[in-house]
């Protein structure tokens, strides 16, 4: 619907207007920003992402454990909080700059996780091939270890790039020009909305694009060939790079957590003589819980059937299905919004301003989070044990169901995780579709940042990271088990 929404608006003054708005200078110039934003954005948080979990996974990083948990908080801290934190301590970092610096801050787990999970999972003996027939540490991470979490970082980094170009908050906070920011004002300064759905087809085909070069980038994790269980990898010694790697790790923490935790704090207490409404910052976050909650479920029951197709029948339409569903992601809140708004009050008045309406904006946006992950998962279950099923009389349904579906059980917990907390910091989709007199702590947190109460508003946003860091630590709990969950099954203490 928000496609065909697009392209109706795009085209419904001609095609002479529409190839007009395409060649606009701005046009170019947004197209510039935000994809050079976002190429910067998932550059940095592969490689902080990939090193952060190799530290905290294959390392003698010391307090490897407590730090794994605070690498991956970040998660639950929304870009405009993060945003507000930063324009609020520091406004010089307003521009290309401080956009980048906060996205970036916040968006590194992405692939942190992933990555951790799949160097659990991964087999230490091809490593000790590798260093036996000579090789040395370095190439040992770039050959082997690099290219066995390959897939889980680049997984990663899609998310990561199709978040900052439907990021709307923070390039808003720190005045950095992109198509979100170009849609929002061209939205609000005209009744024209052609300029606007124009704009946001280019967005849907960068999207697009963003999404093929990373299944191209993509490959295979190099995978054992033995049987039995996998060989646990050595711990590597850092040596005297130890305290460097701890520091550039403090450091880490210092940029993602520390200036949040601190300029909240100082609003808080800036903000304490004139009290808390805790009544209505109860309501707020009840609300968020409610419709965090189904919105995670319901888009993770979508998002099953895809993920399977996509990790068991590849093929040009699972490619083209999956594809679509990523495209989604990359839309601005704003315009799945005005596309639903418009289903709502002209086609389905009885869900206009409902939660089921609600619900499928949150299934748009966020419908990738799920996927990547079931996909991921399912990838991850032993095909054989399907084929056992099969050719004991199963059908593929019934196979799916009883055997495919609990393997993957910690993947779709991870995803459900992943796409609570996201929901629960959304903000566009929500200011549009949300019930009357509904507000959630993002909702609350936004009134008061844009009437300049800042005092006012550190009690929601900390409620509000405080909320989005339980399925933080729940996804971070889920991934690091799930490698122990599969060992033991593979131990031979049971069918």
């Amino acid at each position: 619907m928000p496609l065909v929404y697009l392209v109706v608006r795009a085209l419904d003054s001609g095609f002479p207007a529409f190839f007009t708005v395409l060649t606009r200078p701005r046009t170019a110039e947004l197209l510039a920003r935000s994809a050079g934003l976002a190429a910067a954005v998932t550059a940095a948080c592969v490689v902080v992402g990939v090193l952060a979990a190799w530290l905290v996974v294959r390392t003698n990083l010391p307090g490897r454990r407590p730090a794994a948990v605070l690498l991956a908080l970040p998660l639950a801290v929304p870009s405009y909080v993060a945003g507000f934190t930063w324009i609020s301590e520091a406004p010089a970092t307003a521009g290309f700059w401080g956009a980048f610096g906060v996205l970036a801050s916040v968006s590194y787990p992405y692939v942190m996780l992933p990555v951790a999970a799949a160097l659990r999972a991964a087999d230490g003996g091809l490593e000790e091939v590798a260093r036996s027939l000579g090789y040395g540490r370095a190439r040992v991470f770039a050959g082997v270890t690099l290219r066995q979490v390959w897939p889980a970082a680049t997984a990663g980094g899609l998310l990561v790039a199709l978040y900052v170009l439907s990021d709307f908050g923070a390039v808003s906070l720190m005045r950095y020009d992109t198509f979100t920011l170009g849609i929002y004002t061209s939205y609000r300064g005209t009744f024209n909305r052609t300029p606007a759905a124009v704009l946001g087809c280019v967005l849907v085909a960068l999207a697009a694009l963003v999404t093929w070069v990373e299944a191209r980038a993509r490959g295979r994790a190099a995978r054992r060939v033995g049987r039995g269980v996998g060989r646990a990898p050595a711990v590597v010694r850092l040596g005297w790079t130890r305290p460097f790697w701890a520091a550039g790790t403090l450091a880490v923490l210092a940029v993602s957590l520390g200036v949040p935790a601190y300029s909240l704090t100082h609003w808080m207490v800036v903000g304490s003589s004139l009290g808390v409404d805790l009544p209505d910052l109860a309501a707020a976050a009840a609300v968020t819980l409610q419709v965090a909650g189904l919105g995670a479920v319901v888009t993770t029951l979508l998002a099953v059937p895809v993920g399977v197709l996509a990790a068991r029948h590849r093929g040009w339409g699972t490619a083209a299905l999956e594809n679509a569903a990523y495209a989604g992601h990359a839309l601005p809140g704003i315009t799945v919004g005005l596309a639903l708004v418009f289903l709502g009050a002209r086609l389905l008045p009885g869900l206009y301003q409902q939660v089921p309406l609600l619900l499928a904006g949150y299934a748009v946006l966020f419908l990738p989070l799920a996927v990547g992950a079931v996909r991921t998962a399912v990838a991850a279950a032993p095909p054989e044990l399907e084929e056992v099923s099969r050719s004991l009389g199963r059908g593929r349904a019934a196979t799916t169901a009883a055997v495919t579906l609990p393997l993957a059980a910690p993947g779709l917990a991870a995803g459900a995780a992943l796409v609570f907390l996201t929901i629960a910091k959304e903000l566009p989709v929500t200011l549009m579709l949300r019930p009357t007199g509904v507000d959630t702590l993002a909702v609350r947190l936004w009134s008061h940042t844009g009437a300049g109460q800042f005092a006012a508003a550190a009690p929601y946003a900390i409620a509000l990271v405080i909320l989005a860091a339980v399925p933080a630590l729940v996804l971070n709990r889920v991934l690091r088990g799930s490698t122990t969950l599969r060992s033991a099954d593979n131990s031979g203490g049971g069918p």
